[in-house]
């Protein structure tokens, strides 16, 4: 709805996302969270690379009202993924910009300050307003992940059972999410990794790099032991 002036019945076009703030005005708790929502935000962005149709975001406001536009009353969520959009860069997300388009997924990292929030007015907003089909929130120090689904005839999240390895499985995306123990980031710990429908960890660039160069490795491992047995392949040369 557009914006109307307290001096003028003419209707003005709301602000965009140029003209509201686009900081969500609450830094990550510890180097921990910090971390976590960058492993989310990286591997899932490198999984759909070749994809032009998704939006992968973090810690960046969701303006979806004029009141709360105006008031700048809401904090955004830690890790969203929005569909069917555009892949473009945003400084916010500004649902009236978007073509009333709001995240399909939502992961919020718990700490002692937020946690009531996240559990609370945030959950309200994001099953009552913005409709968010997958709700999920992730104690990055215990490792506790829950699952929420969006119940759309009461506007409310209904929990969902992890299977037995604690891995839930997110059906907007087609993908799983699961703590998993590894290094990133200089820290190792157990975090919260995307999996494929097989259960393989969505790799962050660093492992795709050090994937790479141990199968070049085996390779040329592979070769030397042929050439040593047959002798060095036609056209090639043998050191």
């Amino acid at each position: 709805m557009p914006f109307q002036s307290e001096n003028s019945p003419v209707p003005i076009p709301p602000p965009g996302e140029d003209e509201l703030p686009y900081d969500d005005g609450e830094p990550m708790e510890s180097e921990r969270h910090r971390a976590q929502m960058g492993l989310l935000i990286e591997t899932l962005q490198l999984h759909w690379h070749e994809r032009h149709d998704v939006y992968v975001g973090g810690n960046m406001a969701i303006y979806f009202s004029e009141l709360q536009a105006k008031k700048n009353d809401f904090r955004g969520p830690d890790v969203f993924v929005v569909l069917d959009t555009n892949r473009r860069e945003r400084k916010s997300w500004v649902v009236w910009q978007e073509d009333g388009r709001t995240p399909d997924v939502v992961i919020e990292l718990l700490s002692d300050m937020t946690e009531a929030m996240d559990r609370g007015e945030k959950m309200r907003i994001y099953a009552k307003l913005l409709r968010v089909p997958e709700y999920y929130l992730f104690d990055p120090f215990s490792g506790a992940l829950e699952a929420y689904a969006l119940d759309r005839a009461t506007r409310s999240y209904v929990r969902v059972p992890a299977e037995a390895n604690g891995d839930v499985t997110s059906a907007c995306l087609g993908l799983r999410l699961g703590v998993r123990h590894g290094s990133y980031r200089g820290l190792e710990i157990d975090w919260l990794r995307w999996l494929d429908a097989e259960g393989h960890v969505l790799p962050t660039g660093e492992e795709q790099a050090r994937a790479a160069q141990e199968q070049a490795k085996q390779l040329a491992g592979r070769l030397a032991a042929y050439e040593k047995q047959f002798g060095p392949l036609p056209g090639g040369s043998s050191d």
